[in-house]
């Protein structure tokens, strides 16, 4: 006969604990039996180090010293250290500049027969004006009575001093002025994320990197993510735009042929697991740390998150650290490398400040071993809720 009370079945407390065993073997064998698993965001913590213990990738615990050693290894030269010592004083005329070259003898003059001379006091009145010089391919121009004149490379100074010289017996005493009529050869080209790409003239006066960028219009994204990348011969140099405009020594002078690039940087982190949100995070071109990185993520969750399980996956170059054991490469020489950091520990709020987040990197944080047994009794409870409601139990 059914027993009840308040119309709910009633069962001894043997049936009771039957049910509750038949319930967690049935839970058991659904979680572990291959029919299904406990959802997860991720490895927990010690699956993170059984797999870096095969050797396949290295784990490494985030301290002093390997920021100390990433920072160094990282480590860009300013435009200030590397681009100031090629400067030349003076303008240098180059093939496909336009000059003008004008000549006066002193009374009588005998050789430029163009000079008007007054009679009474045998003194000229205009000089020989050579106007619209083309420096050719060679680097030369044409001078009457002088030959073929060197004038690729040389200062206008030289060039009047190589004219007068090869003028003097000549011509009476000579005297020459040249100017620069247009400069079509001491240029920098501005190109990339501005307003109006350009070939950008530069003067004796010395037009630094900001006045290109001006000159082009300025740039077409904001400030924080544009690198500047100056092309000089085969040599590449890169700085972030805003680390320029804040230091003023980073404005280097132009020189002839500079390629000023503006880059608009699309830098970005993946964060998973147990965090505020799990999506791809964009960051600027200066780059941020793994604090900031953690903060544009939300933070850990205070439910389901391991303090001591906070993980940055990267493909590092092997140059970077020193490795404890010898790294298994891929076919670019890259390190897969898992940084560890232990945020239960106070320390590590310092250094995580100069940790610095890479583009690409992906941010980890593995659920606590409770979380996971919560999941484990979610399931217990959701088997042996139902069957207790279906039990009909007899004295």
């Amino acid at each position: 006969m059914n027993n009840t009370k308040n119309g709910l079945p009633m069962i001894s407390f043997a049936r009771f604990r039957a049910v509750v065993l038949v319930s967690v073997l049935a839970a058991f064998g659904i979680v572990f039996g291959g029919c299904a698993y406990i959802p997860t965001s991720g490895p927990s913590v010690k699956e993170v180090n059984t797999s870096a213990a095969t050797g396949a990738i290295q784990l490494v615990d985030v301290d002093a010293s390997i920021v100390q050693q990433l920072v160094t290894h990282r480590r860009q030269k300013l435009f200030s250290e590397s681009l100031t010592a090629e400067i030349q004083s003076g303008y240098r005329v180059g093939a496909g500049d336009v000059i003008e070259v004008s000549i006066w003898e002193a009374p009588p003059a005998t050789l430029f027969s163009n000079s008007s001379v007054d009679p009474r006091t045998q003194s000229s009145t205009r000089a020989v004006t050579l106007s619209d010089l083309l420096v050719d391919g060679e680097g030369t121009i044409r001078i009457p009575f002088a030959g073929r004149v060197q004038a690729s490379g040389q200062t206008l100074g030289a060039i009047e001093t190589e004219i007068v010289k090869r003028l003097t017996g000549k011509a009476n005493q000579p005297e020459v002025l040249v100017r620069l009529v247009k400069n079509t050869s001491l240029n920098a080209t501005v190109v990339g994320e501005v307003n109006t790409s350009v070939r950008f003239p530069l003067s004796p006066s010395g037009e630094k990197l900001l006045d290109a960028i001006a000159a082009a219009g300025g740039v077409r994204q904001s400030v924080n993510k544009i690198t500047i990348q100056l092309t000089r011969g085969k040599d590449v140099f890169a700085m972030p735009l805003d680390s320029i405009i804040r230091d003023p020594r980073q404005n280097v002078p132009l020189i002839r042929g500079d390629v000023v690039t503006a880059l608009y940087q699309t830098n970005s982190f993946t964060v998973l697991g147990a965090t505020g949100k799990n999506e791809e995070v964009p960051f600027e071109a200066q780059g941020i740390s793994l604090a900031q990185a953690l903060g544009r993520s939300g933070g850990l969750q205070d439910s389901r998150s391991d303090a001591r399980g906070v993980f940055i996956f990267r493909f590092e170059p092997k140059p970077a650290l020193k490795w404890a054991t010898e790294p298994v490469t891929t076919a670019d020489d890259l390190v897969p490398v898992v940084y560890r950091i232990d945020l239960k520990n106070p320390n590590s709020f310092f250094v995580m400040q100069g940790f610095a987040i890479n583009n690409k990197d992906l941010l980890y944080v593995s659920n606590a071993p409770a979380a996971e047994l919560q999941k484990f009794l979610n399931v217990v409870f959701s088997v042996a809720y139902p069957l207790l409601n279906v039990v009909q139990v007899t004295k």
